[in-house]
């Protein structure tokens, strides 16, 4: 190695988010104020969240949660041996690291509640982490209606959200220090389990920045190493873990909607059989709202006629596939055309009812 080359150490240094010989600069811990403002939004936000959940798993409830600045050590220190990460990056709007992590035995308890099934029966396969990155999807969407409600940014927009099941070790925690969301989470049935969300420091700060009336600074460059460290020991730690792939998901210039996120993860075999009708065209439909009217009624109308529907003023749409409800949305505007940006997927559950 010649004296210009940079030594494993100083390697580490950088991808750590430490400081580096000759000064390289790195993202300084967040400010007090900032995990403030962060405390006080997801307060605020908490009890949509917790509606949220409720709506696949009846009596669920999300209480807190208390906002913190730690590190990898420090966090790894709280979790227990296995956790399931539902990693959910922001990929514009706020862009970067952003993950939900749980107890496994809490996220058998979700799987078990969402699937009708006994928790002691439920195995932490494709199936079940599927549910539970659908839980965690839906967690997303309503803090990201949230995050749009307060700063008026509509461009935010998260990775489709995918679980994975590891020990605590292998987690993918951002590289420098970072702020911590602790929830308390009731299934309903009396026993409060902890869930974590971890933003990656450049995205705490650019929605602190933002829900005090700026516009998203750009990240800066130490953020940038945290995120790429993040990003190599999540491929490291997780190449081989069962029901992963998460690690190529950091890499991925991945859409905001993703559409077989609203579906279980299929085997290869089914890779294989589902591309045959991949160019086969489904008619999608957005339903503002409906009215049921008496066949007189129908035979009055005329032009200027007004047909109230069941649906209020700000409720979201239904988003139906071949007459199936599968999301909800808002109704946006794009140049001079009519939209809808997806704010909530409907479960397997509901749609299956539907």
């Amino acid at each position: 190695m010649s004296d210009s080359a940079l030594s494993q150490a100083e390697i580490d240094a950088l991808l750590s988010g430490g400081d580096a010989p000759g000064g390289v600069a790195v993202a300084p811990r967040g400010s007090e104020e900032d995990r403030t403002v962060l405390q006080n939004f997801l307060s605020a936000t908490v009890n949509a969240l917790s509606s949220t959940l409720a709506g696949s798993i009846e009596n669920a409830t999300l209480k807190g949660p208390e906002v913190s600045f730690s590190n990898q050590d420090v966090l790894q220190e709280q979790l227990p041996d296995m956790v399931t990460v539902v990693k959910a990056d922001f990929s514009s709007g706020f862009p970067g690291e952003h993950m939900f992590i749980l107890p496994e035995d809490a996220a058998r308890a979700i799987a078990g509640l969402m699937l009708k099934t006994e928790e002691d029966e439920i195995k932490m396969d494709d199936m079940t982490l599927s549910v539970i990155g659908e839980a965690g999807s839906q967690l997303v969407g309503s803090l990201i209606t949230g995050l749009t409600n307060k700063t008026g940014n509509k461009s935010i927009a998260s990775i489709s959200p995918e679980a994975v099941n590891m020990p605590r070790a292998t987690a993918p925690l951002p590289g420098s220090d970072f702020p911590v969301a602790c929830y308390q989470l009731d299934l309903g049935d009396g026993k409060t389990r902890q869930l974590w969300e971890v933003f990656g420091s450049g995205v705490a700060a650019g929605i602190a920045h933002a829900l005090k009336g700026g516009s998203a600074p750009a990240p800066s460059r130490g953020a940038a190493m945290g995120s790429m460290n993040s990003m190599m020991g999540g491929m490291q730690g997780m190449g081989s873990t069962p029901g992963g792939g998460m690690g190529s998901a950091n890499v991925q210039n991945v859409q905001s909607v993703q559409f077989p996120n609203l579906m279980p993860h299929p085997t290869a075999q089914e890779h294989g059989n589902i591309g045959l009708i991949m160019d086969v065209y489904m008619e999608m439909t957005v339903e503002l709202g409906r009215t049921k009217k008496l066949i007189k009624e129908i035979l009055g109308m005329g032009e200027g006629t007004i047909i109230e529907l069941d649906k209020l003023a700000g409720e979201p749409v239904d988003i139906l596939v071949n007459h199936k409800l599968i999301a909800k949305g808002e109704v946006v505007v794009i140049d001079e055309n009519f939209g809808v940006r997806v704010t909530e997927i409907v479960s397997p559950m509901e749609r299956a009812n539907t």
